[in-house]
C-alpha cells in the first residue's frame, strides 16, 4: 500500500483539476496511492482540512504549525476537542522552527505551544507530527519532557542529522522522508536514510511544497509520493514493493485510528 503520510490538500493547486480536489485524489489513486493524511497547520482553518476526510481513504491531523505565530497555543482545550473528532488520527503539525523565526520571544511561545500539543497527544493517545528546523536539542528535550513514548510520533520532512534521528527513534518516533531526498544537494540526508532502519521510515510529499525530481519546479501533489518511495527504495537497496509493504505497516502501527481497509477509490 502506497501512502502519502503528510500533505496539505487544502493548499493544493487544483487548477489542472477544475478546482475539484477529487481530480487530485483520482490522480493519486491512479498512481497507486491508497491512503492520504492531510495535515492541519492552524485551528482556524481546521474545519476545511477535516472536510477532506469525507473522501474515502483520507484522514487528517489537528494542530498549529510553529510558524503560525498568531495562533500558537496557550491553552489546549480547543485542540483536544477538535482532535477527538472521527478520522483525526494525529496531533500536529507542531514543533519548533528556529530557521525562519529568530525572535527568542517567539521561540518561547513555540516551545509552550509544542509542549501543549505533546501533552494533549498523550491524553488522547495520538501520535504527534513534528516540524523541526535548527532546533534539535530543544525539540528532543520537549519530546522527552512532555511526550508519551508509548505512542510517540513522527519527525516529518526530515532534514536534520542522523544523530537527531537516532535519538528520536529512542523516543518511539518515525522518520518521514519527503521529496527533498531526491535533490542534488541532499547527499547528507541520503546517507542518513541509508543508516536508518526501514521499519522506522515513512514517505510523504508535504505537497504542495517540495516536488521531487523529476517534477522539481512544479506544484507538488500526492501522486508524486510514488517518486519519493521509489527513490527511497533505491537508496535503501530494496525492492519498491518491499518498501511499500514496510512503510505502510509502519504507518498503520503508528496511526492506530486509521481504518486500514478504507482506501481511495480508483478512478476508471
Amino acid at each position: 500500500m502506497l501512502i502519502d503520510t503528510h500533505c496539505h490538500l487544502d493548499k493544493l493547486d487544483l487548477t489542472p483539476y477544475n478546482e475539484n480536489v477529487k481530480g487530485a485524489l483520482d490522480a493519486a489513486a491512479n498512481n497507486g496511492v491508497k491512503q492520504i493524511l492531510t495535515i492541519s497547520v492552524d485551528l482556524e482553518s481546521f474545519s476545511n482540512v477535516h472536510e477532506f476526510t469525507r473522501q474515502s481513504g483520507v484522514f487528517s491531523s489537528c494542530g498549529v504549525h510553529p510558524l503560525h505565530t498568531e495562533g500558537l497555543l496557550d491553552d489546549a482545550e480547543r485542540l483536544i476537542q477538535l482532535a477527538s473528532l472521527e478520522k483525526v488520527v494525529a496531533i500536529g503539525e507542531t514543533g519548533l522552527d528556529y530557521f525562519y523565526e529568530k525572535d527568542l520571544a517567539v521561540h518561547a511561545a513555540q516551545q509552550k505551544s509544542f509542549a501543549l500539543h505533546l501533552e494533549s497527544a498523550a491524553k488522547l493517545k495520538l501520535p504527534v507530527i513534528v516540524h523541526t528546523r535548527e532546533a534539535r536539542e530543544d525539540t528532543l528535550a520537549l519530546i522527552r519532557e512532555h511526550g508519551d513514548t508509548d505512542v510517540g510520533g513522527v519527525l516529518h520532512c526530515f532534514t536534520e542529522s542522523y544523530e537527531m534521528a537516532a535519538k528520536a527513534l529512542d523516543e518511539n518516533y518515525l522518520i518521514s522522508i519527503s521529496g527533498i531526498v531526491t535533490f542534488k544537494n541532499a547527499a547528507e540526508l541520503r546517507e542518513t536514510v541509508k543508516k536508518l532502519p526501514l521499519d522506522r521510515l515513512l514517505v510523504e510529499t508535504d505537497s504542495p511544497y517540495l516536488a521531487p525530481i523529476p517534477h522539481r519546479g512544479q506544484k507538488n501533489e500526492p501522486k508524486y509520493v510514488k517518486d519519493v518511495a521509489q527513490f527511497v527504495a533505491d537508496v535503501k537497496g530494496v525492492r519498491y514493493e518491499e518498501l511499500l509493504e514496510i512503510t505502510a505497516r509502519n504507518f498503520h502501527e503508528k496511526f492506530r485510528k486509521v481504518i486500514r481497509d478504507e482506501v481511495l477509490i480508483e478512478s476508471c
